[in-house]
């Protein structure tokens, strides 16, 4: 065991656990943040997505030795009341329906819309390939980042 400070949702919390730990089991084992669901476990889902410095990540694969000082986000520190403009259009479109996979979705797309504030249909369905709805709500998620794209402009 091994004690690591991380900055997650801009708060510090300190851990005690095995380096080679994923970050998803230290969020929901050791801080109880369950936003942050559990897929696959090989990183090919993206229900685990979270931000690292921004950059959407698949957390069930990232030990929290190789996190040093960077800057965790999940999808509880998104928003602080649930009103994030991908929130809002996740329910104005009507995405979810089971919703496992939902939080790693918008996690995602909170990404693609920092890194490119109006992407085309193609540039979305590049950025969500490989997070999987089971459901099969990716006309709904896409129309969702849409709106959230023209509501951020």
């Amino acid at each position: 065991m091994a004690a690591f400070t991380l900055n997650i949702n801009g708060k510090s919390h300190e851990v005690d656990v095995a380096p080679d730990t994923p970050i998803l089991w230290v969020l929901r084992d050791h801080l109880d943040m369950v936003g942050t669901k559990f897929g696959c476990g090989i990183a090919q889902c993206g229900a685990c997505t979270v931000h690292l410095d921004g950059t959407a990540i698949r957390s069930c694969s990232l030990p929290v030795s190789s996190i040093g000082g960077a800057k965790i986000t999940t999808i509880e520190g998104l928003s602080e009341k649930s009103n994030h403009v991908l929130q809002k259009a996740w329910i104005k479109h009507d995405v979810p329906q089971c919703g496992y996979c939902q939080a790693g979705q918008i996690m995602n797309a909170a990404s693609l819309l920092a890194q490119n504030p109006n992407p085309s249909d193609q540039d979305i369905e590049v950025a969500m390939n490989g997070n999987i709805c089971r459901c099969g709500t990716y006309t709904r998620i896409k129309a969702a980042i849409k709106t959230a794209a023209q509501d951020l402009s």
